[in-house]
């Protein structure tokens, strides 16, 4: 695996500073491209890249907004936050097709555990990449959250990396907020719950 480009440095924690995004934006891409060819014999088209403040309650973010199923994986270390997967059902059934070999109409617990795994392949990836930079990290297990459409919001203020991808004509994204840890926002509730640090709001959903 090739490394990641240096970044200039401009706050001192080990050269990322005002280049962070640029840098987890990449490792989304790479991550998410190897992890589609390799594990799932799939190829994806990266979108482009998007940086913006996580929304409070309160304030619109249509991005925030999901279709069906979202995987989230929590990271801690020097730097802390999260990392997810979104896509709606119909993509998830394929991702499970791809994984195992059969077919899926609909979402039902393979599928989930299909999506959960890819989740924790990608954002696994994009952890180590990131820890030449940022230092070491742990990754806790997914957390996989179904339902018609519901919000995610970020707790604190920290800036939201987003990559589209697009794939066989479907669209799926893979996002990663992270902060230094002593600026990291806690954790929050509003809604029908809540997975680390995503507070999730405004459906019926179901998480395992």
């Amino acid at each position: 695996m090739n490394p990641l480009p240096t970044v200039a440095t401009h706050d001192g924690t080990r050269g990322v500073g005002a280049a962070l995004p640029m840098y987890i934006g990449e490792a989304i891409r790479r991550a998410t491209g190897e992890v589609f060819s390799m594990m799932l014999g799939e190829r994806v088209e990266p979108g482009e890249m998007t940086v913006h403040k996580a929304a409070q309650p309160g304030q619109p973010d249509p991005e925030s907004y999901h279709p069906g199923v979202v995987a989230v994986l929590g990271m801690t270390g020097e730097w802390a936050g999260s990392g997810q997967l979104s896509c709606a059902p119909e993509f998830a059934c394929r991702i499970a097709s791809w994984m195992l070999g059969d077919e899926y109409a609909v979402v039902d617990e393979d599928v989930l555990d299909a999506v959960a795994e890819v989740a924790n392949m990608i954002v696994g990836n994009v952890k180590n990449m990131l820890e030449d930079r940022l230092g070491p990290m742990a990754l806790s297990t997914p957390t996989i959250v179904f339902g018609p459409e519901f919000a995610t919001r970020i707790a604190g203020n920290p800036d939201r990396v987003m990559v589209p991808f697009r794939c066989g004509g479907e669209r799926m994204a893979v996002q990663v907020v992270l902060a230094p840890k002593h600026t990291a926002g806690g954790e929050g509730r509003h809604g029908h719950g809540h997975a680390h640090g995503l507070v999730l709001s405004e459906a019926d959903t179901v998480s395992r």
